[in-house]
């Protein structure tokens, strides 16, 4: 008999946004191993006398971190210890939590998936961006900026998402933003298209700059804007001056 995993999303930074399901499952965990972009306050719902570890990888580590992560799941599952492997944002999206439920499934351990509101779809609706609008957009696109390094090539068409989709979100895309944008505007994408880029979303520290796919790297590097960030692209963006609200 082993213990079980729950991969859950704790919101977008903000603890307030963080599901009823998740507390439940910090609550009742024997052990929580949990990443960088968790917030204190979310790490101070887990009650003292659970486990704590933290298995964040900050932006340039080694990938081979994932490995450890892994080991240390199946490690206290099989311990008889329910593990709440906590992730910033949604486990699913960008979070690894596949790869994590493939290998727990290897390894013969339930688990259980518990969603979160990305950081994504978090950041732009604190900003004032709905990333849908029947008048503006009827599809949205989340693309990472940061794809595996192992891969050989790039699996992200830049150049032909520039015409297909109203509304693009990129996650982990800041130290690219120049090239991402180059290879839009090469696929056809207007250079006016707005583009937001919001830093620490749904936080008291959130901060956002505004341009267009010509002018938002050179924005981006003037005012300093540093991960974790998030951009957006399409009309939407300029309807944070109409419904801005924090």
């Amino acid at each position: 008999m082993t213990g079980k995993v729950y991969l859950v999303g704790a919101g977008p930074g903000d603890s307030k946004l963080i599901t009823l399901r998740a507390v439940e499952l910090l609550q009742k965990a024997d052990v929580v191993l949990y990443d960088r972009l968790v917030s204190k306050k979310i790490i101070s719902m887990v009650p003292k006398k659970t486990e704590k570890v933290y298995v964040g990888r900050a932006v340039g580590d080694d990938t081979t971190h994932q490995n450890t992560t892994n080991d240390l799941m199946v490690k206290y599952a099989k311990s008889k210890k329910n593990v709440v492997r906590l992730k910033g944002g949604d486990p699913i999206i960008f979070g690894r939590g596949g790869e994590e439920a493939e290998f727990l499934k290897e390894n013969k351990v339930k688990y259980e998936i518990v969603p979160g509101i990305t950081s994504g779809i978090g950041s732009a609706t604190y900003a004032g961006i709905p990333l849908t609008h029947r008048k503006h957009a009827s599809s949205v696109v989340f693309v990472t900026g940061h794809e595996d390094p192992e891969k050989k090539q790039e699996i992200v068409k830049w150049k032909r998402l520039a015409k297909s989709v109203d509304t693009i979100v990129i996650m982990m895309g800041l130290s690219r933003i120049n090239i991402i944008c180059k290879q839009l505007i090469a696929g056809g994408l207007d250079k006016k298209t707005p583009v937001a880029v919001i830093q620490n979303g749904t936080t008291p520290k959130q901060k956002m700059i505004k341009g267009n796919v010509t002018n938002i790297a050179k924005k981006v590097k003037e005012n300093k804007i540093t991960p974790p960030a998030n951009i957006i692209i399409g009309n939407v963006v300029d309807l944070s001056e109409t419904i801005g609200w924090k």
